[in-house]
């Protein structure tokens, strides 16, 4: 199963009225299954800098199947993901990253959101992915 465009648009929708309640400015990307990019949205305002962040959030939480901010606690020194983040032409280990669930379960996509706080990207980002 994949996530189609219609509803990685509505994950969208659903990430910019969080963000926009919360005041923030996100750039927000949805992959699919194969963690390919479906869909992009840029707020106005929103940084520059965090356009390839959220993409790479949403690709790792695609790849690992779980949210980012959870492979960066296991990604710690000490913890058994140490440096994984050099994998796979860089991982993205810090919240903001939620994989996307279809009705069955089925995990048919991943969203990325990145321009605030961590706790804010990950807000923004359950906001988008609750919407499927």
């Amino acid at each position: 199963m994949n996530i189609t465009l219609e509803q990685a648009e509505k994950a969208i929708v659903a990430a910019k009225e969080k963000s926009t309640a919360i005041d923030t400015k996100m750039n927000i990307a949805v992959v699919d299954a194969g963690a390919n990019l479906v869909a992009f949205g840029r707020m106005d305002g929103a940084w520059l800098g965090s356009l390839d962040i959220s993409i790479k959030k949403a690709k790792t939480a695609r790849f690992f199947d779980m949210n980012t901010g959870i492979i960066g606690e296991l990604s710690q020194p000490g913890q058994p993901l140490f440096n994984i983040e050099h994998s796979n032409n860089g991982l993205i280990t810090f919240p903001g990253g939620v994989p996307i669930k279809n009705a069955n379960g089925e995990i048919i996509g991943a969203i990325g959101v990145s321009g605030s706080s961590v706790e804010n990207d990950h807000t923004v980002a359950e906001a988008g992915a609750s919407a499927i």
